[in-house]
């Protein structure tokens, strides 16, 4: 079972920058789709962008043209570069794999397994 941990959160303001990893452990397989989700306060979580095994990537309507997710499978790492941040970005953000299933569309939380803890990003007006 892969294990994923998070990390590149923090606080910054309206209009700056982060760059989030994901690093996964244990057994990685291959032929799944690695994804990016969110779950803003009070809110559910919602799928951010995904890449497959071909590298193609997936981007929702908030991401898309601001994010860019990348990935590292030498270093078993995953990564979302985050542009242009807004207070509406302002969320805990995960990551997750499919099992199984190479496809990342749907991009749906439900489709995912073996969730981080996540990392806390705050965006100030």
């Amino acid at each position: 079972q892969v294990q994923f941990v998070e990390s590149g959160g923090g606080s910054v303001s309206s209009g700056g920058s982060l760059r989030l990893s994901c690093r996964a452990s244990g057994y990685v397989p291959s032929g799944v789709c690695w994804g990016w989700f969110r779950q803003p306060p009070g809110k559910e979580r919602e799928g951010v962008a995904a890449i497959d095994q071909r590298r193609i990537t997936t981007y929702t309507n908030s991401s898309r043209g601001r994010f860019t997710i990348s990935q590292d499978s030498a270093k078993r790492t995953l990564y979302l570069q985050m542009n242009t941040l807004n207070p509406e970005d302002t969320a805990m953000y995960y990551c997750a794999a499919t099992r199984y299933a190479p496809a990342c569309y749907p991009l749906l939380p439900a489709r995912f397994y073996d969730w981080g803890q996540g990392t806390q990003v705050t965006v100030s007006s």
